[in-house]
């Protein structure tokens, strides 16, 4: 039965009620991170109702309204409805090329008017006890609507596992292993963030930046106000979003479209466009990016936005950057190690000895495994310069993650083993302390059941993978899901497992793909997927979000995301004609999966062994692994010896690591993320850091928010319709989009031709 509700007068501002701070228990001393935190401010040391961190401070509200309604009918009723809009659109369009991916920011700002437009419009009744329309629309609603949204809205990693047992190893399982295999990947790597969050969430000093512009635009457009904005004049927060998002909305209609050379800007290569070697010093393509600019911002964003991450951190991923891509990476080129002048500078393909893209199929028999005589008979396997360092640097990152970790961060992990949740010096902390905590056995129930799928998925049927190699796995994401962890919520930067779960498999298991595929996504995007849990998590501890609330929209999230994804691609792989063929006539031909399906070939057929062993080309590489481990102890001596000096701020895991995204990244990516970086994150927060309080982060809000607008408009207006044939014989020939493509750079140009025996590198292998 229906009843009429009386007018809700409730505020939804969480800033409405402030703290009295004569009522609040006696405050704890300030928040000081057990080590020496280059992101703390030392000024701050009083704001004991306030982060130490600026960055926290201009961005997150020091206050909480506990009455204010979040778990309401209108947020699960938005939310799961973008739960499953937002991933199964993202799975369809995941196939083809080109492609477009709508992100959290696209949800974050859709569910807005869409909640606003339910207040005003749904009749304020209850339904059994349940209450259609609790009033105004409030920042801890959309908070959860946008967790909802994004929790799954990137393709399932394993859905390319299900694609690639179809493609390549013609293996079509059943619907319920599909089902189990992704919720075990997906879900598997939430408990192991549960266990996590002490370390990773509570701390103040896990600041997690990327959370920060989130938390600025929720406040910004629920007119949020609170002492860490300062008390900067000019224009309002909210007009200031406006007018960047849409600057950028209209803006990035040039470099996407219109004038694409813009987002190219290797303007040098315009100047002479068949020299190779200027090519491959100033090119973007695949060149070392010694142009500098851009005027795309997806382009300067692509690894993250240079306005969130900390100057500090910036400036050791640009010191790593600029020593091995612009000084090691021409000295090994221009003197041919690894036979590098006949192929590209920069690629993120593998050749063969003739120069072209490998053709895994001629070394493959009719079960496909490898036959060594086809092999022998083919070619060894060659990788450019810049993606043979990048083997080597992400085996570098791997062992000064670990050594880092226990020399700068032991005493915190152990601090933090011992220290409850609501016992964190922190005023956030303190105002999330009256919520209810997850208990640890729904995490524990998490685990036992996911283990659960994940056993039955590879011993149900024939995966090539012994129950041991999950275990290892496990292992493997659990150890390094804190230390990781604690680097990405410090400096914005993620190191990823991928490289190091294929070598492990590799040498342990040689020979089977499928098993290659599973042990990489359980050892990687466990942990991966125990980060993003830990960052919304964190993201809700600023939002002051109860945390069992949160903890059951993600999961259900999660299971209807990865249930419609799989369902989607089902339908796409029944109903679809040539699907993943490369000539399919509407696009869909599955660039994802056939990377994937190489690096299965790759790494489970041929093996590290055959790359990475003694007396194989790419030997030298394994040595990083000792770069990696003794490099973060110099740095820690020397801090011993002189604290204050400007070697507390080298962080080798981040100058290691954070030049990882290269490849698919190019120098594109970094150079112009660098600059940026550096003056609004250092020129501008020293000198007009009123300016900087105010609007930094909501200029990263708007500028991601309108190119991720603009570029679904684009997409589908101008290039999705008429199989992308709009402007084909008029705009897309014009100078501006085919100047950066007319040259060295954009054709991979090599240094050296092929030599007249035909082929390069060894004669035998």
């Amino acid at each position: 039965m229906a009843t009429l509700l009386p007018e809700d007068k409730h505020s939804t501002s969480t800033l409405d009620e402030k703290l009295d701070v004569e009522k609040q228990p006696q405050v704890l001393p300030v928040a000081v991170a057990d080590f020496d935190d280059p992101n703390l401010d030392k000024d701050a040391v009083l704001l004991e109702d306030d982060s130490p961190y600026p960055e926290v401070r201009s961005a997150v509200a020091n206050t909480d309204d506990p009455e204010m309604p979040v778990n309401t009918l209108r947020a699960w009723t938005i939310g799961l409805v973008w739960a499953i809009i937002i991933p199964g659109m993202n799975q369809f369009f995941y196939f083809r090329y080109p492609s477009v991916t709508v992100g959290g920011i696209v949800a974050q700002l859709l569910s807005f008017p869409l909640g606003r437009l339910w207040a005003r419009f749904m009749p304020r009744v209850k339904l059994f006890g349940v209450s259609l329309n609790p009033g105004p629309f409030t920042v801890k609603e959309h908070v959860l609507v946008t967790i909802m949204a994004t929790v799954g809205y990137q393709s399932a990693y394993a859905t390319d596992i299900i694609a690639v047992q179809r493609v390549y190893y013609n293996q079509i399982y059943n619907f319920g292993y599909q089902w189990m295999l992704v919720m075990s990947t997906q879900l598997i790597g939430f408990s192991i963030g549960g266990i996590a969050r002490r370390f990773l969430v509570a701390p103040p000093s896990m600041i997690w930046p990327t959370n920060l512009v989130t938390c600025a635009l929720f406040n910004t457009l629920h007119s949020q106000q609170y002492a860490g904005i300062g008390n900067r004049g000019g224009i309002s927060r909210e007009w200031f979003f406006t007018y960047a998002f849409l600057g950028s909305l209209c803006w990035y209609f040039f470099p996407g479209y219109i004038f694409q050379a813009l987002g190219y800007f290797n303007w040098v290569c315009w100047i002479k466009p068949n020299n190779v070697v200027v090519n491959q010093l100033f090119g973007y393509y695949s060149g070392l990016g010694m142009s500098l600019i851009t005027f795309d911002w997806s382009q300067i964003a692509y690894i993250g936005s240079p306005l969130a991450s900390p100057w500090w951190a910036t400036a050791n991923v640009a010191v790593g950057f600029v020593f091995f891509f612009w000084i090691l990476t021409p000295i090994l080129y221009y003197t041919n190690t690894w036979y590098a002048k006949y192929m590209p500078i920069s690629s993120r393909t593998s050749f063969d000895n003739t120069g072209a893209s490998y053709d895994v199929n001629r070394i493959l028999t009719p079960e496909a495994t490898l036959d060594i005589k086809k092999y022998e008979a083919y070619s060894p396997l060659f990788l450019s310069t810049t993606f043979a360092l990048s083997y080597g640097l992400s085996f570098a990152s791997i062992t000064a993650t670990i050594v880092h970790t226990m020399l700068y961060f032991r005493k915190q992990i152990w601090v933090q083993a011992r220290r409850s949740l609501s016992e964190q010096p922190d005023i956030h902390a303190r105002l999330m302390s009256r919520y209810r905590q997850v208990p640890e056995w729904w995490y524990g129930i998490i685990f036992v059941v996911m283990f659960v799928f994940a056993l039955v998925s590879i011993e149900a049927w024939h995966t090539q993978m012994p129950v041991w190699a999950l275990v290892l796995a496990l292992v493997v994401a659990f150890v390094y899901t804190v230390p990781i962890g604690m680097i990405q919520a410090i400096t914005n930067q993620q190191i990823g497992l991928n490289v190091i779960t294929e070598l492990i498999i590799g040498y342990a298991l040689p020979g089977r793909p499928i098993a290659m595929m599973m042990f990489k996504t359980w050892g990687y995007i466990t942990m991966a997927q125990a980060l993003q849990f830990t960052s919304d998590f964190k993201l809700c501890h600023y939002m002051k979000i109860p945390p069992r609330t949160m903890f059951s929209a993600q999961v259900i999230a999660a299971v209807i995301a990865g249930t419609v994804q799989l369902g989607v691609q089902a339908w796409m792989f029944t109903n679809i004609e040539n699907m993943c063929d490369p000539a399919q006539k509407d696009g869909f031909i599955c660039p994802n999966t056939e990377v994937f399906g190489t690096a299965s070939i790759i790494w489970g057929v041929i093996g590290p062994q055959r790359q990475f062993s003694k007396g194989q080309i790419y030997y030298g590489l394994v040595f990083f692994f000792l770069l990696g481990a003794v490099a973060p102890v110099v740095t820690y001596l020397i801090s011993l010896k002189w604290p204050n000096s400007l070697v507390k701020y080298v962080n080798f895991p981040v100058i290691l690591s954070g030049i990882g995204y290269i490849p698919p990244a190019s120098a594109l990516n970094y150079v112009p993320w660098a600059i940026v970086g550096f003056i609004f994150n250092y020129v501008i927060r020293r000198r007009h850091f009123s300016w900087w309080t105010k609007y930094n982060y909501i200029l990263s809000a708007g500028l991601d928010s309108g190119v991720a607008i603009s570029a679904i408009l684009i997409f589908f207006c101008l290039q999705y319709p008429q199989n992308g044939t709009i402007g084909e014989n008029t705009l897309a020939k014009w100078w501006g989009n085919t100047v950066s493509v007319n040259t060295a750079d954009a054709n991979s140009a090599a240094l050296l031709p092929i030599p007249d025996i035909g082929f390069f590198g060894p004669k035998t292998w």
